[in-house]
């Protein structure tokens, strides 16, 4: 059995560990790429959204590594993801692909339901070992993701342009070399040691501003054409509201690590404009807007792909939210049809606004 599961952000590198960990073989997919996206676009329906698109690709590119089982996410509501496994199998089907399917859902009331598809996957393996072989996967993506925060916060205090995106690698590989869970803590260390050693300009005033949408959009940078990397060139701190071991502690863990950011306030605070789930993160996409706005941040992206409903929900109510809470916010919609140019273009004007409305205090509608 090869494994492969499609790519979302740096999600491979905590789903390899794990995986490896329990000594099945796994395939990385090569980084998404325009070919990747071609694929897909060639034989995924039109109005699928990219990341099925995308998908696609990625499990057409594994194949010719040698991947025979594909592992994909379910899911449940008005959002279209939880059907992607089983579309996605059966177009590859059709297409002559001999891909073995394994599905797993987010649990519904206890985490027993999703130890026992790992151990589907792992076979043999001992339960003792598949629960370290999940928290170990578990304690890389919250490495990485503590890795990308202060990225983002050194971004656009950096002394020296580049600097922190290359340190950013650096200690990625770090936390990727480290094979074992006692090896991880020594990793994590040396990773932020690199990150600390970045020049940066404490004192520089920046601006801030929350991204808020799909999470598929929102984690994986061939998508929204590394956006926090350009927002921080342009002196622009983000901060994403959500990162991978976030979601995997609400779906997956069910909340069982504590002290971690959730999505329950923002649905709290989202109850004023939208009083009801509508699929995917369409309710936290309005309810984060709010809390950005309560935290004085400058601005909002929401980013979504084309038709996605539960972020078109989201984004027909973020005037409303604005015009109350006074933050800004700005939409962009991601498929095989956008460009660079037009992104940057969108994003420096926004940033101009943004920069404008500071420094006057003006009212921007």
């Amino acid at each position: 059995m090869k494994i492969v599961y499609p790519h979302m952000g740096y999600m491979w590198i905590c789903i390899k560990a794990m995986l490896e960990y329990l000594d099945v073989e796994v395939v990385v997919p090569p980084p998404s790429s325009k070919k990747t996206l071609l694929l897909g676009v060639k034989h995924a329906p039109e109005f699928a959204c990219m990341p099925l698109k995308l998908n696609l690709g990625n499990f057409m590119e594994a194949a010719e590594l040698g991947a025979d089982t594909m592992v994909m996410a379910g899911g449940c509501g008005p959002c279209r993801f939880g059907y992607y496994a089983h579309v996605e199998h059966a177009i590859l089907r059709d297409l002559g692909y001999q891909y073995q399917l394994v599905v797993l859902e987010p649990p519904q009331k206890h985490i027993g339901e999703l130890l026992g598809k790992i151990k589907h996957i792992t076979g043999h393996q001992s339960w003792r070992k598949v629960i370290n072989g999940i928290r170990f996967g578990y304690h890389k993506a919250e490495a990485v993701d503590e890795l990308e925060k202060t990225a983002n916060y050194c971004r656009p205090r950096e002394i020296k342009p580049g600097t922190t995106d290359r340190a950013l690698q650096a200690a990625l590989k770090e936390v990727i070399a480290a094979d074992t869970p006692e090896k991880l803590p020594a990793a994590r260390k040396r990773a932020f040691e690199i990150m600390r050693s970045v020049p940066v300009d404490r004192l520089r005033p920046v601006l801030r501003i929350g991204l808020v949408g799909e999470i598929y959009t929102l984690l994986e940078p061939f998508t929204n054409q590394d956006i926090e990397r350009k927002l921080g060139g342009m002196g622009v701190e983000v901060d994403r509201s959500i990162y991978l071991s976030e979601w995997i502690n609400e779906h997956l863990f069910l909340g069982l690590v504590k002290n971690k950011r959730s999505s329950k306030t923002a649905r709290e605070k989202a109850v004023k404009y939208l009083g009801h789930f509508v699929g995917g993160h369409g309710l936290e996409t309005v309810g984060n807007t709010v809390l950005y706005a309560e935290q004085g941040y400058d601005g909002v992206i929401q980013m979504l792909p084309f038709t996605c409903m539960p972020e078109i929900v989201a984004q027909s109510i973020l005037p409303r939210v604005s015009t109350e809470t006074g933050i800004p916010t700005m939409t962009l919609i991601v498929d095989e049809q956008s460009g660079e140019a037009g992104l940057v273009t969108r994003l420096e004007a926004f940033v101009d606004l943004l920069a404008r409305k500071k420094q006057t205090g003006e009212v921007l509608a």
